[in-house]
């Protein structure tokens, strides 16, 4: 026959009171969520902010590349209040999403704050580079030059997207290899000359129209010159992005 063990435990009065005044002490007592904003929350909300933003400089200004966002660790021991309201983020430094950025989130609720957060956006970009050391004065070549991905908040001067916008010109400086080349290095020969016709590209967002035009003025790559429309006549102010072609914003 199969016997059944059956245990028991058997727990004092006294010890009963004590564990039961102990949960009510626990759930009476209001909760770090409850009374306080979370570092984990102020980190998430800065986060989201910094991709959608990222997202739209690169959709604006149609721009090539991949990002990374890393938001600083904050204080554990940070005390702001709970919320009643969606907290709402800004963009306090610099003016573009690239490199060391603080971003202010507030509470605009009953019990108001305002806290920076510091973040680093990495913005990732074929850019050109030399392919092997290169002397002061030689005149560039296809051979000198390639596109590596580099992290463009580091580069701080003008940096080039296309081989082509670096052959032909003269060095100012050595290079050693695998290093970005960029306008400081270049001595700026004129892309456009005055008299030239060139294409004119307005440009706003997606949208982008052509038309011929007239330059005014001699001009290097990304310099800004004068350019006569030649469908309407008017001059304006445009900037010279390869030989024969000029940019303008609508």
């Amino acid at each position: 026959m199969n016997a059944k063990t059956t245990k028991s435990c058997h727990v004092s009065h006294s010890y009963f009171r004590l564990l039961a005044a102990l949960c009510l002490t626990i759930i009476g007592m209001p909760s770090y969520a409850e009374e306080f904003t979370s570092p984990d929350q102020l980190i998430g909300v800065t986060q989201g902010f910094l991709e959608f933003t990222v997202e739209d400089y690169l959709a604006t200004g149609q721009i090539e590349g991949r990002y990374q966002i890393q938001v600083n660790n904050l204080d554990p021991r940070l005390r702001l209040a709970n919320c009643d309201k969606e907290l709402t983020a800004s963009l306090e430094s610099p003016a573009q999403p690239m490199g060391r950025v603080i971003v202010r989130v507030r509470c605009e609720g009953l019990s108001p704050w305002t806290i920076f957060v510091p973040a680093q956006v990495k913005l990732f970009r074929d850019v050109v580079t030399v392919t092997h050391p290169l002397q002061r004065g030689m005149v560039i070549d296809y051979a000198d030059v390639t596109l590596r991905e580099r992290d463009i908040s580091l580069i701080n001067q003008g940096y080039l997207t296309a081989t082509e916008l670096a052959v032909g010109q003269k060095l100012l400086r050595p290079m050693v290899a695998d290093q970005v080349l960029t306008l400081t290095h270049l001595e700026q020969a004129a892309a456009v000359r005055k008299g030239d016709h060139v294409v004119i590209s307005a440009r706003s967002g997606t949208l982008s129209v052509k038309m011929p035009g007239e330059a005014l003025s001699d001009g290097g790559l990304s310099e800004q010159i004068r350019v006569k429309n030649l469908n309407s006549k008017r001059i304006i102010r445009a900037r010279v992005t390869a030989p024969g072609q000029v940019e303008v914003a609508l």
